[in-house]
């Protein structure tokens, strides 16, 4: 298992390497125009010369490259060219923003979907048509009609939570559960959709193998068949989408941030692409490409615990 771990975390180290220098490449590819960008077309050619020269943009790009990367490795990913903020300071106040979104909406698509799904393959008839039903359509719902929905429900019709806004937690938990009730819903819809389906999908598989009949052959009880050895033997596969779909809810994010006005790591990406503010953009694509890494770390380390057979994949 020890090498099962240490051969993961290279390759995600590698592949945190090879993105952040592919993203680096083409932020600044155009370097020659984002001094010219922040200035204005009316900046002189000399104002425009000396913003490049005080942003090291008349620099080679492997040696600002290798600049950054060293930085990164220390905890430094630079500053803001707007504001002079830490890039760092930055991420880290809108980090746990996001994180609370998704990581509350993975959380509960498992459950959900881990309990839609069993229910589908063991009971099956109408139970399994509906839940097919509901995963079609939560799958091809964008998360943002979903949200646009729930606020005219809940938010205008009902009035039970605002609209917009967000309350940080150390102000007040209720009022902060009550600020993301609606971003974590439109979030989790299209999750569990797809989440259901293949733990629906994988359960069924299982059912149908050879030693569930000699399970049931021993005697033991469907309850025991169903939820010690089957769902067992089906986590692998819902493992792997809910990664992907914790993936996809990063994206998501940005949307859905957007539209109930919740400052996370969505909201600074779009506002710091607005103003062309490279080193902030840079720190949410290593940010988020660390995140996805270590979520991928952990699955796979769920799959070879579950099944020793991955570990030598």
């Amino acid at each position: 298992m020890l090498r099962f771990l240490v051969r993961r975390t290279v390759a995600g180290a590698a592949m945190l390497l090879v993105i952040s220098t592919l993203a680096f490449t083409l932020l600044y590819l155009t370097g020659a125009d984002i001094a010219r960008n922040l200035l204005g077309d009316n900046a002189s050619q000399e104002a425009v010369d000396l913003r490049a020269a005080q942003l090291g943009l008349d620099r080679p790009l492997g040696e600002r490259y290798l600049d950054w990367l060293s930085g990164a490795v220390r905890g430094d990913l630079g500053t803001s060219w707007f504001g002079g903020s830490s890039v760092v300071d930055l991420l880290a106040s809108r980090l746990g923003v996001t994180l609370s979104l998704v990581v509350l909406s993975t959380l509960l698509s498992a459950v959900v979907a881990t309990v839609l799904g069993v229910w589908a393959a063991v009971r099956r008839g109408w139970v399994d048509r509906v839940v097919q039903v509901f995963s079609m359509a939560g799958a091809a719902i964008p998360n943002y009609l979903v949200a646009l929905g729930l606020v005219l429900v809940f938010a205008i019709d009902l009035a039970w939570f605002a609209p917009t806004g967000y309350t940080r937690p150390e102000v007040s938990v209720g009022a902060w559960l009550a600020s993301i009730a609606l971003p974590v819903a439109a979030l989790t819809v299209g999750c569990i959709a797809g989440t259901a389906q293949q733990v629906r999908s994988a359960m069924i598989d299982a059912l149908r193998q050879d030693y569930v009949r000699t399970l049931r052959s021993r005697g033991l009880p469907e309850r025991s068949v169903v939820y010690r050895h089957v769902l067992r033997n089906a986590a692998g596969p819902g493992l792997s989408v809910l990664a992907l779909q914790f993936v996809g809810l990063l994206g998501g994010a940005v949307v859905i941030e957007q539209m109930f006005a919740v400052p996370g790591l969505g909201a600074l990406s779009v506002a710091s692409t607005r103003q062309g503010d490279i080193p902030v953009i840079m720190g949410v694509v290593v940010v988020i490409a660390v995140i996805v890494i270590l979520v991928n770390l952990l699955i796979d380390l769920a799959q070879g615990w579950l099944d020793p057979k991955a570990r030598t994949a």
